[in-house]
């Protein structure tokens, strides 16, 4: 049978096999991006019109594209509603992106590590991906203008609010080189923030893109992190040059997001219910992540290194003896501890082994520190095992 060129290039997904093996009860699953169940929104259906079951425009519910505009422009984002695209989730965004610039061969920018289902979509169209180095304040500025001096990325992607993997949450002084550096060597950027309402102090840092003078850009968030996954809306913003192409993109793809979850998530933004949630999503957040703190203290401290972050659903470890960690899987696994090995957050996979990035806002704190003991043990049987 003959299949396109690209199908050589696809791989599975290491993060849904995990999730499906994590799905038995008894599992501590420190691996997926998971929000917690019990923050979960209920919400209501009563009053949706009845014609949000007919066809919608391609570009969105015209209510919720003002709305997240709105919202944009309040962070910084000079923009319109006419710019903003609503998406099946943001990951939507991610191929729509790789079809408009990527073709075989194309080089394109991100981060060292990176976003696991971006670096899949990216080489599945064929991209030769040129990483940039993280710092505990983002990307590391040096290793940054060599690879825009040297090559000529067709687009810079990056998480700057509690990056997945790493946590880390660019500073006021990165994110105005960054925008900078875009500037003068004039390479568009996709900047992804799911994770930007998911923030644990007062800091609310401008995104790159309001900062930008020339370069094209895209923004796009969702509200999988913060409302429901299960609705798969999100959005991406753009530069009125990239707009139209987009567009047309999404409508060869799937005519239009589903409307249903639109108009759930119209009843959201922007209201005061929606605040009131973010603020006990943040303090239930705060809680799971201080006992992860506490237990990595207790079980981890002499095996691996960590920043404590400051939003998002991550801690990002670094090994002291570093491994690959995707040996550990299957023993984890047996002792009902599910986690995600870092290796695959890479472009260069079997270059950078020991890390993992463990998610704090599924498994109960009471559980916590049981789970964390047990990968603990893993993982020194395993380094035992490789000194022996």
């Amino acid at each position: 049978m003959a299949f396109s060129e690209r199908i050589a290039r696809l791989k599975s997904s290491l993060i849904r096999e995990i999730l499906a093996a994590a799905q038995r009860p008894e599992v501590m699953s420190f691996a997926g991006g998971l929000p917690a169940e019990p923050m979960l929104p209920k919400v209501e259906w009563a009053e949706m019109p009845a014609s949000m079951g007919q066809y919608g425009m391609s570009e969105g519910e015209p209510e919720l594209r003002e709305a997240i505009a709105a919202e944009a422009r309040s962070l910084g984002i000079a923009c319109e509603a006419s710019q903003v695209l609503i998406v099946s989730g943001s990951q939507q965004t991610l191929d729509l992106a790789s079809k408009l610039f990527i073709d075989p061969g194309t080089e394109v920018l991100l981060e060292a590590p990176t976003y696991l289902a971006a670096l899949q979509a990216f080489q599945l169209f064929g991209a030769d991906c040129l990483s940039v180095p993280q710092e505990a304040d983002g990307p590391e500025l040096d290793a940054l203008r060599q690879r825009l001096e040297r090559h000529k990325p067709a687009f810079a992607y990056l998480i700057p609010t509690f990056q997945n993997p790493s946590g880390v949450r660019y500073s006021e002084t990165k994110r105005q080189a960054v925008a900078e550096l875009l500037d003068e060597f004039g390479v568009t950027l996709i900047e992804d923030e799911p994770y930007r309402e998911l923030v644990f102090d007062e800091g609310r840092a401008a995104p790159i893109v309001s900062r930008l003078r020339k370069a094209s850009w895209i923004y796009t968030g969702t509200v999988s992190k913060t409302l429901l996954p299960g609705l798969r809306v999100g959005f991406l913003i753009a530069t009125p040059d990239l707009f139209p192409h987009l567009l047309r993109l999404k409508q060869s793809a799937d005519l239009h997001t589903n409307r249903i979850g639109q108009w759930q998530a119209l009843q959201w933004l922007g209201s005061q219910k929606y605040r009131e949630h973010l603020a006990e999503l943040r303090d239930f957040y705060r809680v799971r992540r201080d006992a992860m703190q506490v237990a990595l203290e207790e079980h981890f401290a002499d095996l691996a290194e960590w920043n404590v972050p400051e939003g998002g659903l991550f801690f990002w470890l670094t090994l002291k003896q570093p491994l690959d960690t995707r040996t550990l899987l299957q023993p984890a696994l047996e002792q009902n501890v599910a986690f995600m090995p870092g290796e695959p957050f890479f472009a260069q996979p079997e270059q950078n082994p020991g890390y993992l990035r463990l998610n704090f806002s599924h498994v109960a704190p009471e559980r916590l520190g049981e789970g964390l003991r047990r990968l603990a043990n893993v993982i020194r049987q395993a380094q035992n095992a490789e000194a022996a």
